[in-house]
């Protein structure tokens, strides 16, 4: 099984950019389709965006399409979210997520077996 680690996550004004990543340890990460999800206080996890084992195949929630991409290194283990152009409402806890389907780009968050603790990431009006 893979043990996911997130880091990354802070504070930024409204406009701002943030990157956050995931460190992936004992699996086969290349095997796995990613996904990042986010909790904000009060609210149910809700998915962000995914991307497949080869990193060729993405899909965005659209709240977030245009502004955050995701993106893959299996040499390294590591999966990214770059987001841009941050609002108020991107507010919320960050989590990584591996979904055992390698090629499963989608948002079903039962889909994905394995999690990590979440990075807080707070955007200010």
């Amino acid at each position: 099984q893979v043990q996911l680690v997130e880091s990354g996550g802070g504070l930024v004004q409204a406009g701002g950019s943030l990157r956050v990543s995931c460190a992936a340890s004992g699996g086969t990460f290349n095997t796995y389709a990613m996904g990042w999800f986010r909790q904000a206080p009060g609210k149910e996890r809700e998915f962000v965006a995914a991307i497949n084992w080869l990193g060729g195949g993405t899909y965005y929630t659209d709240s977030v399409k245009g502004r955050f991409t995701i993106s893959r290194d299996n040499a390294k283990n590591t999966l990214w979210l770059q987001m841009n152009s941050l609002k108020p409402e991107d507010t919320a806890v960050y989590y990584c997520a591996a979904c055992p389907s390698s090629d499963y780009v989608g948002p079903l968050l039962a889909e994905y077996k394995y999690w990590g603790q979440g990075t807080q990431v707070t955007v200010s009006s």
